[in-house]
């Protein structure tokens, strides 16, 4: 990075110290500056960034801000730059006031400097030295050209030609008529070609028109003369007569034209004319006489003589001063010209003349424009990226300042910027809110009273400024500057040494160089050094803030120069006399002051004194200012009191020695003057211009001047008892108010020499905390400053307080009870045997006593004997978990890190997990591998000890053993095929030896009694009275197939229930019919629903009540399952059928006799007759034909059809869905079913009713064949047949009733057959009755109830059908 920079020409300097407040430090600005002031001095200035929420709003009204910047001409602001430019400007004007025009030549394609080459010639002896030491190639290889190319010899010519005129006249020699002829200093030709004109800067007038910056605080008006009119150079022409000009001819160009020439060499020759015919014309633009010739010549010959020489010959040679008239011959000037300038010109007199006239002081123009925020803007950044060629904001800060120290030292290239300086924020506003902004916002009112507003710092209650009642604009008053890019401020200080602060409120950044103010004098040194030509006319030059210098050049000098980029958002500080200057890297708004603090005052004394030296205006006086401080000293910070008092006592004894000198030299009268009530223009010292306050001395010769007591030699001629001094105070007065600052001053001397007295104090003499404080409280009332003994008085309180709550923590067990309790982070970490002994010494060197010391004391001696007995409990080789559990409680309670407590407690772990092993082995039943496997990993994690080494192992084995056993057991239990019992007991005996309970072994033991009681359970089935039932069977499978032991009787017992059930599954086939919601003991069984229909609230009451006496009955039978007690549960449910039965066909077949008087409900849909409605054989109850199905015939077409349904009423039998609940197999089917019951060793519940039915239909079937055997039967059937034959004939009549009343419909429609149609109607229905139903016997009742198909049950007619239709 160096070498890069070094190549650019600009190394960069160190950076200045950053430093970055907190919130708590941001608060107050001034003892923050003292606070980093011992670093940022050395530095001269710093850069603080405030903290990110701090964000001050823009508080300047940008619509009505208007400004007119300064111009800036950058290669004129570097002094050594200048002094070239002050150097050219004079050769310049020397030969242009002898006609020539100065021309700068090339060497190596490159414009020769001149100003270098004069000072290297000049450092090496002068021309003639060089010359004759032949030091040219010296000279050309300092100047930095190559060797071998003769540039030696060239700058001697261009040296002989342009530079040595100039030296002579510069060292005032005369005239010498011996002197040799010189060359002609007018250039060729071909020199014209080649070189170029140089333009003058005109430096001297620049600052005719900006006034300089004699001071920023002061509008004073300096008169200066008015800008000279710039002369513009023309060629001289020759003036016709009679006023009329004709066209110029050079006469000069060649010799042909000069042979035509009548009166010599030009208009400057002296040519002798007559008087009358003389007339004098003045060129414009030009004071030059000039005289025309008529056809008449007088001689004036005689009138022109030679200055130098005293002749008047050679008028051809003659010329004359376009300044005095005087006349020289070319070739009697120093050194002689061989012909006629061009143009005009001057004397060697009249030029020293213009060239040694004292050139004005340099000074920035004033813009011609004025300019608001916007328009400057636009301008700044349209300059910057026009000149960088990219946007303004990816120019790097490091190449805007190379090119910036580039173009400050080129003399080709011409830079105007524009800066927006010291603008009055008074007036334009500053950039701070303040109580006086429009436009304020709540949040404002942080910004406007924040001590780091610039409108507020200079006059807070530390800052000497505040003692000011003048707004001192730019330093109480803040200042405006509004950059851009280039826009640079020179090497300055600050106004009395004083401190600054800028903030840049926005825009981009501004880069400043620092240099430490003890290193000022060096640097003035330096400057002095590089361009004493700039000093020697301006002795205050750094005063007027117009003069930069490279820092590379002061660094080189051992100059300590440091940098820093001061950003949007930042404040940049400068420290007393440190001197500072920078530039702007673009469009921004900064704001700056200055202010005073206590430590400002001997620098501000200082500055007074330097002031004195040179003769510059104070903004303020210094005495004045002190003075003011001092008279009302109880308002003062004692920081400042103290300040005051030092600075007013080194005032007052300077003041009395002068005051005692002046006596001495016979000055007697003196008269008081209150100085503080006269404008300062009125006091001040006539010498030295210091604002006079103690004292001043006039004299009578002239009462309205003054001067100060230390330049009384310096008021007039007259004897010093002609002199007055007035004086503000008496020297009586004077040490009375440093009295009162003393007092002031020393109320903080005897608190320190108490603190002192305090802090150092022995054991016996200690104070006791209490006393410290109220030092404290005492140093806050009286507003005693910041200081090392305040801090170190407050450090002291802070750790005696913080070592009384360390001991309270640690003798107070209620706090530490509670905090531990409470987790509370604030508690104080624990204190080691050490640490304790020694927070005892700390306590004991306290400069203060506390009462919680003896206790601290008692605490160590707990401590120690804790010690002893830990280290007894620590030895015992069986641990006793009760006194360890003591020890560690009290331990807890002491608060002290003891490494004893660690060990205790570790020691307790083993003693609780042997407790814990003792516990579990002492019932075997809890000890289970997995509390073995615990206690072992428990166990693993201890320290290692011999009680619990042993235990571990004794673990180990029984874990090993009970391991091994709950694995052989699991096998067992996993086993396939099955291990048999004998095997199973084995394993088992072997395991009772083990204390330990094991799973497997345990499940292994009940396996072996389920094995045992089932088989015993089966075995007792098997053997009793009768075959056991299939649901015990089943009981028995189930409850034996889990069981992990091969038992012997299972299969044989799984085979009798799966015969069984594949007997029950044919009988299910044989009498349910498909989808039925009869069980297949239901069907079998005898009927307990008789009368309950299918639906309607009371079919579900009444079948809940069947259903509880069904239980009863079926409990009944289940408590007794002996077969005869079975048989006769059936044999009752069986008659109980059968008188239901007879019940139900009763009242049924009462519904005839009853449809008149009450609605008669029929059919299982509980409705009145309609249609066509069967009767059913067994219940006598009607159904309609739509409601239950009809009887399957194969010889029927149409069973849909109502005559099919007549027809089989005649053929068939209709029993009703409620009396036909199952299939009705024959006989000879149900006793293939009972043979294969018989085989089975199992008892079915459906096999007994079974059997019972099938007895029941055997006994019904015998009681029918004797029946049939009977007359009355056969009598009976010939009747049956008698009455078929009537119903068929029935039938006929019947469909002849249907055409009768088909065609009796018709005649109701016809009104002359109505009184007919009622004799017809009798005589066709009058013998027509319903017929007489046959009652059927209780045998045939008990045959179509029976669910068995049997030859005589089939018999005995057909339906019986009624038909509802009239």
């Amino acid at each position: 990075m160096d070498r890069l920079d070094r190549q650019n020409g600009f190394i960069t300097p160190p950076d200045a110290p950053i430093f970055e407040p907190t919130e708590e430090e941001f608060t107050d600005p001034l003892a923050y500056i003292a606070k980093i002031r011992p670093v940022a001095e050395k530095y001269g200035i710093c850069k603080i960034k405030p903290p990110q929420e701090w964000q001050p709003p823009f508080a300047v009204d940008v619509d009505n801000f208007r400004f007119v910047p300064r111009v800036q001409r950058l290669n004129e602001l570097e002094a050594g730059s200048r002094v070239k430019l002050n150097f050219l400007d004079q050769l310049a004007k020397f030969w242009e006031l002898q006609g020539t025009h100065l021309r700068i030549p090339n060497i190596e394609r490159k414009a020769l400097d001149l100003f270098k080459l004069h000072k290297t010639v000049q450092d090496e002896g002068g021309f003639e030295t060089v010359s004759r030491d032949r030091k040219w190639t010296k000279v050309s290889n300092v100047m930095g050209y190559p060797h071998g190319r003769g540039v030696g010899s060239i700058l001697r010519g261009h040296y002989e030609r342009m530079l040595y005129p100039f030296d002579i006249f510069r060292s005032g020699a005369t005239l010498d008529p011996s002197a040799s002829k010189r060359d002609n200093l007018v250039y060729d030709d071909d020199d014209k070609k080649k070189d170029e004109d140089y333009r003058p800067h005109g430096v001297s007038t620049k600052g005719q028109a900006a006034s300089s910056r004699r001071s920023k605080r002061y509008n004073r008006d300096v008169s200066s003369p008015e800008p000279s009119p710039v002369k513009v150079k023309q060629e001289p022409k020759l003036e016709a007569t009679e006023g009329q000009e004709e066209p110029y001819i050079d006469y000069s160009a060649n010799n042909e034209m000069r042979k035509l020439q009548f009166f010599g060499a030009g208009p400057k020759a002296a040519v002798p004319i007559t008087v009358k015919e003389e007339k004098e014309v003045k060129e414009e633009g030009s004071g030059r006489k000039k005289y025309t010739a008529s056809s008449k010549s007088v001689n004036y010959i005689d009138l022109y003589m030679c200055h130098t020489c005293g002749l008047g010959d050679d008028e051809d040679m003659m010329l004359l001063c376009d300044g005095c008239d005087d006349a020289f011959h070319t070739y009697c000037l120093v050194p002689p010209l061989q012909e006629v300038p061009k143009g005009d010109w001057r004397c060697p007199t009249c030029v020293a003349k213009e060239v040694n006239k004292p050139r004005e002081a340099y000074g920035f123009e004033q813009s011609q424009r004025e300019y608001s925020l916007q328009s400057f803007g636009e301008m700044a950044d349209e300059f910057k990226s026009t000149y960088f060629n990219m946007p303004v904001h990816l120019v790097p800060c490091s190449t805007v300042e190379k090119e910036f120290w580039r173009l400050v030292n080129s003399l080709e290239d011409d830079v105007f910027v524009e800066y927006g300086a010291d603008i009055h924020a008074s007036e334009c506003g500053s950039g701070f809110p303040t109580k006086e902004t429009k436009d304020q916002f709540p949040e404002d009112e942080e910004y406007i009273n924040s001590g780091w507003n610039l409108n507020n710092l200079p006059i807070q209650e530390k800052s000497v400024l505040s003692h000011i009642n003048a707004n001192i604009s730019g330093m109480k008053v803040p200042w405006c500057y509004v950059g851009m890019c280039f826009a640079s401020f020179c090497w300055h200080n600050e106004d009395h040494w004083s401190y600054s602060i800028n903030y840049l409120h926005w825009g981009e950044p501004k880069t400043w160089y620092g240099v430490p103010g003890v290193e000022a004098e060096r640097l003035e040194e330096v400057m002095r050094q590089k361009a004493p030509e700039l000093f020697e006319s301006q002795p205050d030059l750094l005063h007027h803030l117009v003069t930069i210098m490279n820092p590379n050049i002061l660094m080189q000098h051992d100059v300590p120069i440091s940098r820093v980029n001061q950003h949007a958002g930042e404040f940049v500080i400068t420290f007393p006399r440190a001197y500072h200057a920078g530039f702007n890297q673009g469009y921004n708004f900064a704001e700056a002051v200055n202010f005073c603090p206590a430590d400002w005052l001997p620098w501000g004394r200082a500055a007074i004194e330097h002031y004195r030296r040179l003769g510059r205006q104070c903004v303020f006086s210094h005495e004045e200012l002190v003075c003011k401080m001092a008279a009302d000293p109880d308002r003062l910070d004692l920081t400042l009191a103290a300040g005051v008092h030092k600075d007013m006592l080194a005032m007052v004894e300077t003041e009395k020695k002068l005051r005692k000198t002046l006596l001495d030299r016979g000055t007697m009268e003196a008269e008081r003057e209150a100085f503080e009530l006269l404008p300062d223009d009125e006091r001040q010292c006539h010498y030295c211009k210091t604002t006079c306050f103690l004292s001043a001395v006039t004299c009578v010769c002239s009462p309205s001047l003054l001067v100060c007591i230390h330049h009384v030699d310096k008021l007039c001629d007259c004897h010093p008892s002609q002199h007055c001094l007035r004086y503000r105070y008496t020297l009586d007065e004077l040490p009375a108010m440093l009295h009162r600052l003393k007092v002031r001053a020393e109320s903080f001397d005897n608190w320190a020499l108490k603190v002192k007295a305090a802090l150092e104090a022995k054991e016996k003499q200690k104070l006791e905390l209490s006393e410290l404080k109220e030092m404290i409280v005492e140093a806050d009332q009286k507003r005693f400053p910041d200081s090392e003994l305040l801090q170190a008085l407050i450090a002291a309180v802070g750790e005696a307080e913080k070592c009384a709550n360390v001991a309270n923590q640690l003798v107070s067990k209620k706090v530490r009870t509670r905090n531990r309790q409470s987790g509370d982070s604030k508690y104080i970490a624990k204190l080691s045997l050490d640490e304790l002994q020694c927070f005892i010494e700390q306590v004991n060197n306290l400069p203060c006593r506390i009462k919680e010391a003896t206790l601290i004391q008692e605490l160590l001696q707990q401590v120690l004997d804790f010690q002893t007995e830990a280290q007894d409990a620590l030895q015992d080789q069986n641990p006793d978990s009760e006194r360890l559990e003591k020890l560690m409680d009290f331990g807890v309670t002491l608060d002290v890190d003891l490494p004893e407590i660690p060990k205790l407690k570790q020691v307790l772990e083993q003693a609780r997990w042997l407790d814990e092993v003792r516990n579990t082995l002492a019932e075997p039943g809890n000890v289970t591998l997995e509390s073995m496997r615990k206690l072992i990993e428990a166990g693993v994690g201890l320290a290692p000890h011999t009680a619990v080494e042993k235990a571990m192992a004794e673990l180990q084995d029984l874990l090993t053993v009970s391991e091994r056993w709950e694995e052989k057991a699991r096998i067992c239990l996993q086993a396939r095929p099955r291990h048999v019992i004998q095997t199973l007991e084995a394993i088992i005996n072997e395991a009772k030896g083990i204390p330990a309970y094991l799973p497997n072994v345990s499940a292994l033991k009940e396996a072996l009694r389920k094995a045992k009681e089932w088989t015993a359970r089966v075995e007792a089935v098997q053997n009793g009275e009768h075959y056991p039932y299939l649901d015990i069977l089943e009981s028995l499978v189930n409850r034996g197939r889990p069981v992990p032991v091969r038992l012997d009787l299972l299969p044989q017992v799984e085979s009798q229930v799966a015969a069984a059930k594949s007997w029950r599954e044919r009988t299910a086939r044989t009498f349910l019919k498909k989808n039925s919601t009869y069980s297949l003991v239901e069907v079998l069984s005898p009927r307990s629903d008789i009368g309950v229909y299918q639906s309607g609230k009371n079919r579900k009451k009444k079948m809940k009540d069947i259903d509880r006496e069904k239980e009863a009955e079926t409990g009944k039978v289940e408590e007794h399952r002996d077969p005869a007690t079975m048989v006769a549960v059936f044999k009752s449910a069986e008659q109980h059928e059968v008188e239901a039965m007879r019940e139900l066909r009763a009242r049924n077949m009462e519904k005839h006799r009853q449809e008149d008087a009450v609605e008669v409900k029929y059919c299982i849909c509980r409705k009145g007759p309609s249609g066509f409605m069967l009767q059913c054989e067994l219940c006598k109850d009607w159904f309609h034909a739509s409601c239950v199905p009809l009887p399957k015939a194969s010889n029927l077409k149409n069973k849909n059809s109502q005559a099919a349904a007549i027809q089989a009423a005649r053929d068939l039998k209709f029993l009703c869905p409620l009396c036909l609940r199952s299939r009705r197999p024959r006989l000879e089917t149900i006793l293939s079913l009972l043979v294969s019951l018989q085989k089975l060793p199992v008892r079915l519940p459906e096999g007994e009713a079974l059997q019972c039915l099938t007895e029941r239909a055997m006994a019904w079937q015998d009681r029918a064949r004797q029946a049939l055997a009977t007359e009355e039967l056969a009598s009976a059937l010939a009747k049956l047949s008698v009455l078929s034959q009537r119903m068929v004939e029935a039938a006929a009549r019947e469909k002849t009733e249907k055409i009768i009343n088909a065609e009796l419909l018709k005649a109701a429609c016809n009104p002359e057959l109505q009184g007919h149609l009622q004799s017809v109607t009798q005589s066709a229905f009058g013998g027509m009755q319903l017929s007489q139903q046959p009652q059927a016997s209780p045998l045939q009742v008990n045959g179509s109830a029976l669910n068995v198909n049997s030859q005589q049950n089939g018999s005995g007619g057909g339906w019986q059908w009624w038909w509802w239709g009239f």
